[in-house]
């Protein structure tokens, strides 16, 4: 489908959302190697969890706000107060079991960070350092081990699908659709 601007995009994408619209443009399957986004596309992916990403990324803004900017060792810090006041804030999902996993990943992203020397070589090296390129999926082989090997270091709210849409987000995974302006033609 052709847009107002002449190019066409993602079935997914609405056009009715500007920020919607930017995120595909710019964003969306563009690969991140710097660990304070990885950690902030994390947070946001988890949260996603039997919504759209649209309702998250309408509330972007708000998540930087309640999680100090999505700074690591803050986070890891939090305590129960803090975790009680993210449960009662306006702006963002109050899911309480989606707050607590986020500070919880928090450590274990850390961790990882320290294991690998950033969770962007840990990220990356499942596939090498390559971008996988398909298209129609919702998890996949890669996803399936990937979000394995985070609950086993007891990550929560990182299910194979999460995971996808991390992967696809962060540009690991590409998947502009057929006909996409971003489309990739091997």
């Amino acid at each position: 489908m052709e847009w107002e601007d002449g190019k066409a995009r993602c079935c997914w994408a609405n056009p009715k959302n500007e920020r919607y619209i930017r995120y595909h443009d710019e964003e969306w399957g563009v690969p991140v190697y710097d660990d304070h986004k990885l950690f902030e596309m994390l947070v946001l992916e988890s949260f996603q969890a039997g919504l759209s990403w649209e309702c998250v990324l309408n509330k972007q803004e708000a998540f930087r706000q309640a999680f100090d900017d999505f700074d690591l060792d803050k986070v890891c810090g939090y305590g129960e107060e803090r975790l009680q006041e993210l449960q009662e804030n306006p702006g963002i999902i109050r899911n309480k079991r989606k707050i607590r996993a986020a500070a919880a990943n928090a450590i274990v992203f850390r961790a990882i960070r320290q294991e690998f020397q950033s969770f962007s070589n840990y990220i990356w090296h499942w596939t090498e350092g390559k971008v996988v390129y398909e298209k129609g999926c919702s998890r996949s082989e890669l996803s399936d081990r990937v979000s394995e090997d985070l609950k086993r270091r007891g990550m929560k709210f990182v299910g194979t699908t999460i995971v996808y849409a991390y992967l696809q987000a962060i540009g690991v995974i590409y998947s502009h659709e057929k006909g996409c302006f971003l489309e990739h033609i091997e």
